[in-house]
Order: C-alpha cells, then sequence, then structure tokens
C-alpha cells in the first residue's frame, strides 16, 4: 500500500469547536474558466496584474495540489456533484455528454436542504434544458448564459459579452455592461437582499474562455508584452477585470458585515487556454507542462484558495498534498456542518478538520482523471491520469514523480513497476464500479412535455454524430453544415407535439433560406441555404416536409406516447442530410 498523508506549512490555527455559538457560514465558490495554474501574480507570474486575487492568496489557506479535469464541464459536474465525470456521467462539453442526470443530486441541493438560500452568477454549462438547468438543481436564483460560453450557438443570439441577453430564472433578459461585472453585481445584489439568512453562490464566470473580448483599458497595458512574454494581451486583461471584480466582491463582504463568517473560495475549472503557448516558450506555467484538455500535469492542477476568518481558516498556510474537486461538497457539508442526502454517492473526501486543525491528516487515496470529448465512454487506461501523493501515471505506462521532475521529462515506469502495478489495480477497481452504473452507460435525456418547462430547445451543437462539433453562432451564420443530428429526449405525457425545425434561433427571425432580418450588434456576414426538404424521425418512425421559399420554419405535429427516444432532426440539401440547427419541441395538446 502507497501511503500519503496531508502535510501543513505555515501558521497554526484553533481547531473550531462545531458546538460553538458560530452562526452557519455563508459560502461564495468563485470559479474561473481557462485559467490555469499560472495564470496568477501570486503564483509567480512577474507580467499579469491580479492585486486583489493575491491580496486573497495570502489571506487563504492554499490548496496546492488541488486538482480538477482538464475541460470545463467535467470539472463542473464533479464539482457540483462530488462525484467523478465517470461516475455522473458529464465528461464532455457536447453531445449529450454535458448535461446531469435529473436523478444527481447537486451542491445547492444539499445547501438548500439545510436551510440556505442559493445563487448562480455566470456560466453553468451542466443542461439547457429540464431537468437540468441550474434553477431545477437547486438553485433559487440564477444568472445565466446557456452552454459553454457567451455567443456559442446555443447561447441567446447576439451576444458578444457586452449588453448580453441572458436567463434569469429561465427568462430572457438584456443587461447593460459586460460580463464578469453583471456576473459579480448580481452577485453582490444577492448578498445584500439576502445577508440576514444563510446563502450559498456559486460565481462561475466564463471568462477568460474564448472569445477572447474584454475592454481595450484592460488588455492595452499588456500589448507590448504579446509574442514577447505572453500569448494573448485580452487573456490576461480579462483576467485582470475578474481580479478588480473579486476586490469589489470583497469590499462589499466588508461593507455589509458578511466577511468574518462568509468562506470565500477562489478556483479555476482547469488549466490554461492562453495563457501559455503551445511550446511554453510564452506565458508562465508555474514550473509544470500541460494546458486546457491535457493530461499533463499543468492541464488540471489548478489554484485553489479559501478563507473563512472566524473558523481561523485564514492567513497563510499551504496544504500540499492531493486534493480535488470532488472533495469540495463533502468537505463544505463538514464545515457549514450540512446533512447529505442518505443517497448521497460521493467520491471525494471531507477534509475539514484538516482545515481546521492541520494537526489531524488526510484519508490516504487515489485521485482520477478520466474524460473523453464524446458521448462514447472514456478509455479506462488510455488518456487518464492516476495520481497517488506524488505519483502521476499517464496513459497507463508513463510515471512522473511529481515532486523531482514537475516538467514530467522523465519516465520512470521501469524503475518503480510495484507503483505501476498498484496505480493500474486501483483503476481497474474504479472502473469496474463506474460502469456498473446507469450514469456510465446511459445519456442524459431532455425531458419534453414539463409543466416545469413548456418548450424544449435543441441544438446541433450538442447534437450526437460522428461528425465534430460546430459551436459558435458565426458558424451558423456562414451556414457551415454537419451531420450531427440526433437528440436523447423523453416524453413526459401522452399528447400531440409541436416539434419546430430552424435554420435561425427563435429570437433571430428569418427564412430557412434566407438571412435574418436583423444582424444584432453587426457582428456577422451571413450566407443563405438551399434547404429542399426537412426530415425528422423518432420512436422508429420518419416524417419529411418541403420547404418553401419564405417558410422560416418546418412544424410537425405527432400523436406521441411517454418514453425516451432519439429525436433525429435533418435538412436535406441536394440528397444528402444534415443536422438542423435549431430544434424546438412543446407539448400543444395533452391526451
Amino acid at each position: 500500500m502507497l501511503l500519503v498523508s496531508l502535510s501543513c506549512t505555515g501558521p497554526q490555527k484553533q481547531e473550531r469547536d462545531f458546538t460553538s455559538e458560530i452562526k452557519r457560514p455563508n459560502v461564495i465558490l468563485v470559479m474561473t474558466d481557462d485559467q490555469g495554474i499560472g495564470d496568477l501574480g501570486a503564483h509567480g507570474n512577474s507580467w499579469i496584474k491580479t492585486p486583489n486575487i493575491d491580496k486573497f492568496f495570502n489571506e487563504s489557506v492554499r490548496l496546492t495540489d488541488f486538482h480538477v479535469s482538464p475541460l470545463c464541464t467535467p470539472t463542473r459536474s464533479a464539482l457540483m456533484t462530488g462525484q467523478y465525470p465517470i461516475n455522473n456521467g458529464v465528461w464532455a462539453t457536447f453531445k449529450g455528454r454535458d448535461m446531469l442526470h435529473g436523478s444527481s443530486i447537486t451542491m445547492p441541493e444539499v445547501f438548500g436542504q439545510n436551510g440556505y438560500v442559493t445563487g448562480l452568477f455566470g456560466k453553468w454549462h451542466l443542461g439547457n434544458n429540464y431537468p437540468s438547468r441550474p434553477t431545477d438543481k437547486g438553485f433559487d436564483i440564477a444568472v445565466h448564459h446557456n452552454s459553454g460560453g457567451v455567443g456559442e450557438l446555443s447561447d441567446y443570439w447576439g451576444n458578444n459579452y457586452f449588453d448580453d441577453t441572458y436567463l434569469v430564472n429561465n427568462t430572457p433578459k438584456q443587461f447593460e455592461g459586460y460580463c464578469t461585472d453583471i456576473w459579480f453585481d448580481e452577485a453582490i445584489k444577492f448578498i445584500k437582499d439576502k445577508k440576514d439568512e444563510p446563502f450559498f453562490i456559486y460565481l462561475p464566470t466564463n471568462a477568460p474562455h474564448h472569445p477572447l473580448y474584454v475592454e481595450e483599458r484592460y488588455s492595452k497595458p499588456y500589448d507590448s508584452l504579446v509574442s514577447k512574454n505572453i500569448p494573448s494581451a485580452e487573456f490576461y486583461g480579462m483576467i485582470t477585470n475578474i481580479d478588480n471584480n473579486f476586490g469589489k466582491l470583497d469590499r462589499a463582504l466588508k461593507e455589509m458585515g458578511l466577511y468574518e463568517n462568509t468562506i470565500l473560495i477562489f478556483c479555476t475549472d482547469n488549466g490554461s487556454q492562453f495563457g501559455v503557448s503551445e511550446d511554453y516558450s510564452l506565458g508562465w506555467n508555474k514550473g509544470f507542462r500541460g494546458r486546457k484538455s491535457d493530461k499533463l500535469e499543468a492541464g488540471h492542477r489548478v489554484p485553489f484558495f479559501i478563507r473563512w476568518p472566524k473558523a481561523g481558516i485564514k492567513g497563510g498556510m499551504d496544504l500540499t498534498d492531493l486534493t480535488s474537486h470532488v472533495d469540495v461538497l463533502p468537505t463544505l457539508a463538514g464545515l457549514c456542518n450540512m446533512t447529505l442526502p442518505t443517497n448521497f454517492e460521493g467520491d471525494g473526501i471531507d477534509f475539514s478538520e484538516v482545515l481546521l486543525d492541520p494537526d489531524k491528516k488526510i484519508q490516504e487515496r487515489t485521485v482520477f482523471v478520466h474524460h473523453r470529448q464524446d458521448y462514447r465512454q472514456p478509455e479506462p487506461v488510455k488518456g487518464s491520469c492516476i495520481m497517488y501523493g506524488k505519483w502521476r501515471l499517464l496513459h497507463g505506462v508513463e510515471l512522473y514523480d511529481i515532486t523531482t521532475d514537475p516538467k514530467q521529462e522523465h519516465n520512470i515506469a521501469q524503475d518503480y513497476p510495484e507503483v505501476v502495478k498498484q496505480l493500474l489495480s486501483d483503476n481497474k477497481t474504479f472502473i469496474s464500479k463506474a460502469i456498473q452504473k446507469k450514469e456510465y452507460q446511459e445519456l442524459a435525456h431532455k425531458k419534453v412535455g414539463s409543466n416545469l418547462q413548456k418548450t424544449t430547445t435543441l441544438t446541433i451543437q450538442h447534437a450526437l454524430g460522428e461528425d465534430g462539433p460546430i459551436w459558435m453562432q458565426d458558424e451558423i451564420a456562414a451556414g457551415i453544415k454537419n451531420k450531427n443530428a440526433l437528440h436523447p429526449i423523453e416524453i413526459m405525457k401522452k399528447g400531440t407535439y409541436r416539434i419546430r425545425c430552424r435554420r435561425w434561433p427563435m429570437e433571430c427571425p428569418g427564412t430557412i433560406n434566407g438571412i435574418p432580418e436583423q444582424n444584432p450588434k453587426g457582428l456577422f456576414e451571413y450566407k443563405s441555404l438551399d434547404v429542399q426538404r426537412v426530415k425528422i424521425s423518432m420512436f422508429g418512425k420518419s416524417y419529411q416536409k418541403i420547404v418553401a421559399p419564405l417558410d422560416e420554419y418546418i412544424d410537425f405535429e405527432i400523436e406521441l406516447n411517454p418514453g425516451k427516444t432519439l429525436l433525429k432532426t435533418e435538412f436535406i440539401i441536394q440528397n444528402e442530410t444534415y443536422g438542423v440547427y435549431y430544434t424546438y419541441v412543446e407539448l400543444v395538446k395533452e391526451s
């Protein structure tokens, strides 16, 4: 058996007495998107300006060996459920594997069941439809954009980070200002409104995810460093804007008298994408190799800072051994004295006692990274990273001691065959349990016909198929074709359903073969299509209709019985079939 314990450095703290009269703490979890381990001044980056987060770093307990998944959606699924992506079924960013199952137990549900009011402000990316929207999964208030990024084709049409339309409890509302500013401003409004009751805020920014849009006043100071020291001024500018907002949030907590009894967390969701060049010649990676989507260390080792002054979690202490995103939910439950549901099946550990008393030790265990950008299951070994203490086993054949070889340049698998054997055995046991779960075997289905969502919106971005996905609104404007066309849905009630197939989303009217009536913000150049017919298939039956010149959409009204199916919606162009860009399904008459 390999042995590891959690070592601590820094000032000692007094153990919290859970029976004392400390009021249940508020919790704010801030997570940025695509900001890596080196994209902070506090982590040794001499070019970037992050004074507020650097100050918070000095006030916090730092998890210096904290790991997530290499991509945004699997990290979010693990954080919200306390389960590895391979166990909750959400291991990709599209194709049906970016949506939580309705049965998943989530962090906001746990907080809500324990008397907290809950709010989300920013990026969700765990489902755009019932039963996996933020409001379905435990959030009382949710102000967010759809899908993985602002301006993606599943997002509200025309969004570009400035003066956008976001969803407020699933209803579109236009805002004024820059996206990151809005997330923090809305969170602060929520705090002011709910400050007299315990609250949980999840504040996952979409920045600095691409596209790299930010006001020039943030990016201009970095222009002279581009191609000399850093890859992108805009990326750094987006982080500086986040830093300004983080400072604003921290000041608001102090002004409202909430500083002492609020657990505040800063972390990121995966390795850097635009802060480090592919050859590592530009940017700062804190001495590691790896970027977003990599199994190398900096692909999944990220910052995690936590502060709770009233309980003594503060003041520059490092927890230096292995921790993971699946640990956050049970640890917060421990810190907040919350009861977890009896049917909760988490993969993480509760290390709250270690945060409160550094003399205590974390239990030894192996940590896993599995993901795959596909609806198919991840490879059990190939493409994996298996971690235990200082060891990193990549793809089952490359072994590294991360303490002596942080850049993972020297494969020592032949020197430590017993370590490789043990880690592979741990992984085999882990996979054998995972494949028995329904979440591993089955796709999450959008539930159609529920009273909780009148219209289910299906986009080609999340359709199943063999083609690579199309992501952005400008690809729709350009008429890029793609054969992905399958959508897992579940019909909830017997009745007549309308399935409406469109080239353009409802908020941007236009004919199927023409261009929209309006060009929001002048963002795109539009190209027409030549769709002759539209075809849909489900429950073993197919239906077709001819497209007339002025048709904005093609409707199919079909009597359906309850059950699960794969709905296939296709444009037919010169006898070739392509996925419909936008499909809207609605129960129009219950039988």
